[in-house]
């Protein structure tokens, strides 16, 4: 799947084979998506040596995503993922397409880990370890 970033360049899921993500859906409007992307961002920051990657899929209108990024920014990679972003969150496994939903995959691509909710910093790191790219 390909999205476009805020900024307007295109982002492709397929261009982080190689290298663990976390994928996180979320949208401006959930207080819980907001609530844990600080500790997305520092999970972000402090793994990429690692060659962890975090992916954030807005299921969000486009401005509003644009607008809460220029308030609140933050390292990771940002797609503007619309409704399809719900769809793909179900094909993971988010059966009742709720926000937040994270999922953790493998270097080779291999879905690790799903979670329906709010994440937390040591959450994060308890799924780094469990896949051995702590």
């Amino acid at each position: 799947s390909t999205f476009d970033t805020p900024d307007g360049a295109r982002l492709a899921l397929a261009s982080f084979r190689g290298h663990p993500v976390v994928l996180n859906f979320w949208a401006t409007w959930c207080p819980p998506c907001v609530r844990e992307m600080p500790a997305l961002d520092r999970f972000a920051r402090e793994h990429a040596a690692r060659g962890w990657r975090v992916v954030g899929l807005a299921a969000d209108k486009p401005e509003p995503v644009r607008e809460f990024l220029a308030r609140a920014p933050i390292s990771y990679a940002i797609g503007l993922a619309g409704f399809a972003g719900i769809e793909l969150s179900r094909r993971l496994g988010n059966l009742a397409g709720g926000l937040p939903f994270t999922a953790v995959f493998g270097r080779d691509g291999r879905l690790l880990q799903r979670h329906m909710g709010e994440t937390s910093y040591d959450q994060l790191i308890d799924w780094a370890r469990s896949t051995g790219s702590a």
